[in-house]
């Protein structure tokens, strides 16, 4: 089971991301959330459970309280203990080069995708195709 976790603290890009992936098979289960802090206190929680951990999070950067920043620093501190090797997909509307340097710089972030998502960098990140 494929699990997704979009970590956003903007309502519109929860709705285009659901826009994108409705009537998809890209993933069994999809959450949507304003609140990364709570994503990692679950992985805290069940971190050696990997049946239940979410395989792809797409995390924004620029969100207020409790940042992307905020959310890697503290997933790179525990990610050790975690026992799942967990996707991060940065998704931002920065357009900031050091951005996109700064976020590379964590093992687990595989890349740095501009808003808005199109369907073929979902496509990319499952590693399938879509026929509708």
């Amino acid at each position: 089971m494929r699990k997704l976790v979009i970590i956003d603290d903007d309502p519109i890009d929860h709705f285009m991301m659901k826009h994108i992936l409705k009537d998809k098979n890209y993933f069994d289960a999809t959450t949507y959330t304003f609140y990364g802090e709570l994503v990692l206190d679950y992985i805290e929680e069940y971190k050696a459970e990997p049946e239940k951990l979410p395989d792809v999070i797409f995390l924004d950067l620029n969100m207020p309280e409790f940042s992307g920043w905020d959310f890697l620093e503290r997933m790179e501190q525990m990610q050790h203990e975690v026992n799942k090797n967990i996707q991060v997909y940065i998704i931002s509307s920065s357009v900031r080069h050091i951005d996109k340097e700064v976020s590379a710089k964590y093992p687990f972030v595989n890349d740095f995708i501009s808003k808005p998502v199109e369907v073929s960098e979902i496509e990319r990140i499952v590693g399938m195709k879509y026929v509708d």
